[in-house]
């Protein structure tokens, strides 16, 4: 599987990042990508306010990720990106959504844990999602899971995806700068591939508020494909040959002695 990361600085004009996401879809087409992963957050990003996030959300069929989904259409090209969800009646969901080539949603993944921490509080303007069944993507014999950005610091939500047979985890991310915050993204990706012998596929925002270097890490913990400080397509080939190797040298999955179970059904 030939899979694009794509990315770029989301900001507060919805119609200005779409057409930003067109560039980065038809660059991913051009160069034969079978998938493209978009950042979290590609609707809207911003420092104002939680309570910002209901004003800006969109439903699913509302005109970004219609946009995305005739882009997708347009160019035959298969799309996970990262949007705010509207819920009526209430506070609105960071949900990512999974489209196929001709531009029909296949899945939605709204994001469990959400972003209180270093002093932000995701939370007073969002709902977390449901912990329910994961939806997986398929490609030949790869299975592919999705993960929201502060996920990533939960070892439990990338082995949930993993037991329920994904040996891929998509995670689209809006990864804030600060101390030390570079760092972190770096070496819980590489470590969510490695005690998961699964490709990680990381695509975050750059710019003034994120922290960029999108990468796709390999299930032994080799970064194959980072996109550094600037906007743009980066490739990666996943290889279900490559799983199958380190998932026999290193059989962890197979010698663990515990499960994971959620809190709760909520």
């Amino acid at each position: 599987m030939r899979i694009a990361l794509g990315q770029f600085g989301a900001g507060t004009d919805p119609r200005e990042n779409l057409r930003l996401i067109a560039g980065l879809m038809e660059a991913a087409a051009l160069g034969n990508a079978d998938l493209l992963v978009l950042p979290e957050s590609s609707l809207y990003a911003g420092t104002g306010p939680p309570s910002v996030m209901a004003e800006v959300a969109e439903p699913l069929d509302g005109p970004f990720i219609s946009g995305v989904a005739a882009l997708a259409g347009n160019l035959n090209l298969p799309v996970v990106v990262g949007t705010t969800e509207a819920s009526p009646g209430g506070l609105p969901y960071n949900t990512v959504v999974a489209l196929d080539a001709g531009g029909e949603v296949l899945g939605t993944y709204r994001k469990v844990h959400l972003y209180d921490a270093f002093g932000h509080r995701e939370s007073d303007g969002t709902s977390p999602g449901s912990i329910s069944e994961p939806y997986l993507l398929s490609h030949g014999q790869l299975r592919l899971g999705m993960l929201t950005c502060y996920d990533l610091r939960f070892p439990e939500s990338a082995r949930y995806l993993v037991d329920a047979g994904a040996n891929v985890l998509l995670l689209p991310a809006n990864w804030i700068r600060g101390p030390g915050k570079e760092d972190h993204f770096n070496t819980l990706v590489r470590a969510r591939a490695i005690e998961n012998t699964s490709y990680v596929v990381a695509a975050n925002q750059c710019g003034p508020l994120a922290t960029a270097y999108s990468m796709v890490v390999d299930p032994f913990g080799v970064v194959i494909a980072n996109a550094g400080e600037a906007p743009g397509v980066v490739f990666a080939e996943l290889e279900p040959e490559r799983i199958a190797a380190v998932r026999t040298r290193v059989p962890a999955l197979q010698n663990r002695r515990f499960n994971v179970v959620p809190r709760s059904a909520d």
